[in-house]
């Protein structure tokens, strides 16, 4: 047989005569396959594996009662138990930091149920973290605590009328949004989802921030809170993206153009970086956009809000971008950030209607934000907002993704709404050295297009200057220390690589070239 034959021969197949028509696959006898199981946190979505009782992320219990009481249920007890174990509960209505400040006008609020049917028809690995729990968390953390409905009033929700989205949107995100109505499930990107009742979704929260900005400056309402979703700030000129459709901040300062007010400022506190309102506005002296955000050199989504972002067009200045360069960013660098530049440009800026774009995601254990502000942070920086406008203010819920944080942060927004303010002043804040040199970068470009920071940087300079930019120096020592050779190249085989590197240090120093 030649070895052409053998090579083919291996190949061929033999045709088994037996009849196995009858032949069963062994059975396993008494083994049995375990399923490992799986659940996802009703707090903050997160996957946990086994039979545990709490989140291995949050702590939050599986059977928590955040949706049925809110914040105010413990996230130790299933909920069942809030009843009997209500101290949890107590301790949080019973807080004593608070004082209140009566008022005639009463703070508005903006909610639609409607608004819950947005949501992913489809789940894919886990539960998609802009869902209507998030909603459902706030509202009855409000109810729970008398807050809504009791001290606030409501508005009559309408849909935005497609003339009041040409303000602000092209019509391809105009015919785009409204499109979805027609499929029971579509993506404008792999992160944002549609279903046929979120185009009715994005009106009513469109419609309602719109109508709270007109109450609010005409003062229907002292100020006004906008518990709406899908949330907006990413939304852009044509695009819908980062869970947004229609950009209900931009809509609301064009509510509040229509009404007479002639400067807007929006103050994007999300920890993502609002590129939707930026783009819409970085054209117009008329709206100042602050955002803070995780940036991280454009490594955080979106990637865009860097500091030498300023406007274009004749508009430089009138953007303004605190871009955090890492996570773990807590309320003394918000606070910080406010006191030395939020503030102070806004102030000069003197508008006559403020918007926050309140993304609660910078919260404490929110599982995409990735930060450390507290409700009391949130509820200083609120506090600090309403000096701006003669009080003229419209909160508007943007991300925030952990129930717990989104709802008690919001909680502690209102109460300052309603006129409540902290019995306590937080003292001197002393940010970290990351956030110092944050703000001081920022000051540093925005000088140019505002002279009252010209003395802030100064004092900011002398009095933190060294303890800014010690970790530079840090830095630089240890680059210095990377330069050099190791000791043991002297002695050892690779003493004449040690001989190159001592000449060309000794020719650098003395400034020749080699």
């Amino acid at each position: 047989m030649s070895l052409e034959e053998l090579y083919n021969r291996q190949f061929e197949v033999e045709d088994d005569e037996e009849d196995d028509s009858d032949w069963e696959p062994p059975t396993l006898g008494d083994q049995t396959i375990f399923e490992i199981p799986k659940w996802f946190c009703i707090n903050c979505t997160m996957s946990n594996i086994g039979d545990g009782s709490h989140c291995n992320l949050c702590g939050e219990h599986r059977e928590s009662g955040i949706l049925k009481h809110g914040f105010l249920a413990s996230p130790l007890c299933r909920a069942e138990d809030f009843s009997a174990n209500n101290s949890f509960a107590n301790d949080q209505l019973q807080d004593n930091s608070f004082q209140v400040n009566a008022s005639k006008n009463l703070t508005a609020i903006g909610f639609d149920e409607r608004m819950l049917l947005h949501e992913e028809v489809s789940m894919k690995s886990h539960p998609h973290p802009e869902r209507p729990d998030r909603l459902r968390a706030i509202a009855v953390s409000l109810a729970t605590a008398g807050i809504f409905p009791g001290r606030c009033t409501p508005i009559l929700a309408r849909e935005i009328n497609k003339e009041e989205l040409l303000k602000i949107h092209a019509i391809e995100n105009v015919e785009a949004v409204e499109c979805t109505s027609h499929a029971v499930s579509s993506y404008f990107t792999p992160d944002t989802y549609a279903n046929q009742f979120s185009s009715r979704a994005a009106r009513l929260a469109a419609g309602l921030c719109f109508d709270l900005a007109a109450a609010i400056y005409t003062g229907k309402a002292k100020n006004g809170f906008a518990l709406v979703r899908p949330p907006g700030h990413h939304a852009g000129v044509k695009q819908a993206m980062g869970f947004c459709l229609h950009n209900n901040a931009a809509l609301a300062a064009s509510a509040a153009q229509v009404s007479g007010a002639k400067r807007v400022v929006i103050i994007d506190w999300d920890v993502h970086h609002g590129n939707g309102t930026q783009e819409i506005f970085e054209k117009s002296k008329s709206v100042l956009y602050i955002s803070l955000h995780r940036h991280e050199k454009g490594k955080f989504y979106p990637g865009t809000g860097s500091a030498y972002e300023v406007g274009v067009m004749g508009a430089e200045g009138y953007c303004v971008n605190i871009p955090w360069s890492r996570g773990g960013v807590g309320d003394n660098d918000y606070i910080f950030a406010f006191q030395h530049i939020v503030l102070p440009i806004a102030t000069e800026f003197r508008p006559d209607f403020t918007i926050i774009s309140a993304g609660f995601d910078a919260a404490r254990g929110d599982p995409l934000g990735g930060c450390d502000v507290t409700p009391a942070g949130y509820a200083r920086m609120m506090e600090m907002c309403c000096e701006l406008s003669r009080g003229r203010i419209l909160v508007i819920l943007e991300g925030g993704y952990n129930l717990r944080s989104i709802s008690h942060s919001a909680t502690e927004v209102i109460k300052i709404l309603l006129g409540e303010r902290q019995r306590e002043s937080p003292g001197e804040i002393i940010p970290t050295k990351f956030g110092l040199q944050t703000v001081m970068d920022v000051l540093e470009i925005q000088l140019k297009y505002w002279p009252s920071l010209e003395s802030k940087f100064s004092e900011l300079k002398k009095e933190w200057g060294t303890y800014a930019f010690q970790h530079e120096r840090e830095k630089v020592k240890r680059r210095r220390k990377r330069r050099n050779a190791p000791t043991w190249w002297k002695w050892g085989r690779k003493r004449w690589l040690f001989r190159v590197w001592l000449r060309n240090r000794t020719c650098s120093r003395r400034g020749l070239v080699v």
